[in-house]
C-alpha cells in the first residue's frame, strides 16, 4: 500500500495526504495536479497509440530494419492494447476527478475506508498501463535492432538500450531514494 501511495500521491502514506483534504483551496491544487498528470498521461497513450499503429499497419521500408518478425510484431500489438486500455482508464479516471470534491474524497479516505484502494488505483492504472506499453515498443524495437545485418544499426540500437538502462536506473534511485528519506523523516 506504501508503493501505491507513492506512485499515486509522491507520499508512502495517505495519511499525509489527508492534510491537504482538510482545506478547499489546498484540494484544488492537489486535484489540479492530479488532473495534470492524468492529462500528460493520456497524451504519451496516445502519442503511443498513434505510433504502434503506424507500425504495426505498415511494413518496414528498408530491409536492415525489419520490425515485422513474430517477436517485434507481437510485442508491437501488445503495445497497442496496453496504450488503448490507458487511454480508457485515463479518459474514466480524469472524469472521476474533474467531478469530485473535497468532502466526497474525505468519505473515500476516512481511515479505513474501503475506497482508498480504489482512489490510489484511479490514479496509479493509466501510469501502470502506459508504463507496460512504452516498455513492450522499447523491447520491440532493441529486438529489432539487434537482429538487423546491419553494423551501424545495432550500435545505435545498443547506445539507446544503455540510455534506457540509464534511465531506468535513475528513476528508480530518485523513488528508492525519496521512499527511504520519507520513511526516515516520518521516524
Amino acid at each position: 500500500m506504501r508503493v501505491l501511495c507513492l506512485f499515486a500521491l509522491g507520499r508512502p502514506n495517505i495519511y499525509d495526504h489527508w492534510g491537504s483534504l482538510q482545506s478547499e483551496e489546498v484540494f484544488e491544487t492537489v486535484r489540479n495536479k492530479l488532473c495534470s498528470i492524468l492529462a500528460s498521461t493520456f497524451t504519451t497513450a496516445s502519442v503511443l497509440l498513434a505510433t504502434n499503429s503506424v507500425f504495426v499497419s505498415t511494413g518496414s521500408p528498408v530491409p536492415y530494419f525489419n520490425y515485422t518478425s513474430p517477436i517485434s510484431y507481437c510485442l508491437l500489438v501488445m503495445s497497442l492494447m496496453l496504450s488503448m486500455i490507458a487511454i480508457l482508464t485515463c479518459g474514466s479516471c480524469m472524469i472521476r476527478w474533474l467531478h469530485t470534491d473535497r468532502h466526497w474524497t474525505q468519505e473515500q479516505l476516512k481511515p479505513g475506508g474501503y475506497f482508498v484502494l480504489s482512489y490510489l488505483l484511479s490514479i496509479v492504472t493509466p501510469m501502470f498501463f502506459v508504463a507496460w506499453s512504452m516498455n513492450c515498443f522499447i523491447f520491440a524495437m532493441l529486438i529489432t535492432g539487434f537482429s538487423s545485418q546491419s553494423t551501424i544499426c545495432r550500435t545505435v540500437t545498443a547506445f539507446w538500450l544503455v540510455v534506457y538502462v540509464t534511465n531506468v536506473v535513475a528513476i528508480s534511485m530518485e523513488f528508492i531514494w525519496k521512499y527511504a528519506t520519507h520513511v526516515r523523516y516520518r521516524q
